[in-house]
């Protein structure tokens, strides 16, 4: 298969007499064998079934991904020569990615030679070097309020919340058994840093407390009474949690953070203010301070 002559921007343009990548026989003539050592990388999630984060990825590992968004499998001569850096710094890229499962390799037999390898994205590496989704998350969201039928909006807010919880769910490691609420929190506030969303968790009393300090969506968050931004939160944060919990404290309302609580610990102290709990009544002394704990 010969190799096309033009890359993306962060990889330079490839020479005639480096589109073999020097290292590697032509693949035209070469049966290609995919690595056994490979295959649990396919669908592009770790054993355990963990896609990786934004924050796995080093910038200079994000080029690699980059050289490899045509869809042709590359050498590590042919890295080397897009990137411009050593043969051994492309294999620690190489192998950062392999570890992370975002590439796979594949074998190529040529005779009686000893077999080379020739490197691909999966499906989460073409997730990752992908171009940013903020503007069609943005246009679609803004559509989404734009439907008249209430009941159709709020169904869409809910599958929304909901596919977003499972997939923060699918990664945790900590068990959703009974118990184990305020460690689930903390990888979960763990998990949104990771993805820059500036989370905390922590305990007022017994009550196992999530802070978000800044809106993790700015140019989505509606400040009208409608508020679908927040109850997409809360209903992510629920399916990702196991558990209901509820918005105590709103920035859109003065408030230093967005502040979430297990709504089961204080659904017998509800108020009359805007339906919050009012946690003096339910044991806790008073409203948990943002980013402190009790």
């Amino acid at each position: 298969m010969s190799q096309s002559t033009s890359t993306t921007a962060v990889c330079g343009e490839q020479s005639p007499a480096t589109q073999n990548g020097g290292d590697q026989p032509s693949s035209a003539s070469s049966p290609r064998v995919r690595s056994p050592s490979a295959t649990p990388a396919a669908n592009g999630e770790s054993d355990s079934g963990r896609t990786p984060s934004l924050a796995d990825v080093r910038s200079v590992d994000r080029e690699l991904l980059l050289c490899l968004r045509s869809g042709e499998s590359k050498s590590i001569g042919e890295l080397t020569d897009m990137l411009g850096v050593t043969a051994t710094a492309v294999r620690q890229r190489v192998e950062r990615l392999s570890e992370l499962r975002l590439i796979d390799r594949e074998k190529v037999v040529a005779g009686r030679g000893r077999p080379t390898y020739r490197y691909l994205l999966t499906v989460a590496g073409y997730r990752r070097a992908g171009a940013d989704a903020a503007d069609l998350a943005e246009a679609m969201w803004h559509e989404i309020l734009q439907i008249s039928d209430r009941d159709v909006r709020e169904q869409l807010v809910t599958a929304v919340a909901r596919r977003l919880g499972q997939q923060y769910a699918a990664e945790m490691e900590v068990s959703s058994e009974p118990g184990q609420f305020a460690q689930r929190m903390r990888q979960l506030s763990t998990m949104l840093r990771a993805r820059e969303i500036p989370a905390v968790a922590h305990q007022h009393g017994d009550l196992p407390v999530l802070d978000v300090e800044a809106c993790p969506y700015p140019n989505l968050t509606d400040a009208s009474d409608d508020r679908a931004m927040c109850r997409l939160e809360e209903q992510m944060l629920s399916e990702a949690l196991g558990e209901d919990v509820h918005l105590n404290r709103c920035r859109l309302d003065g408030d230093s953070c967005c502040q979430f609580v297990a709504s089961g610990a204080v659904a017998s102290a509800v108020t009359a203010n805007n339906g919050r709990p009012d946690l003096a009544t339910a044991g806790t002394g008073s409203r948990p301070p943002c980013g402190q704990d009790g």
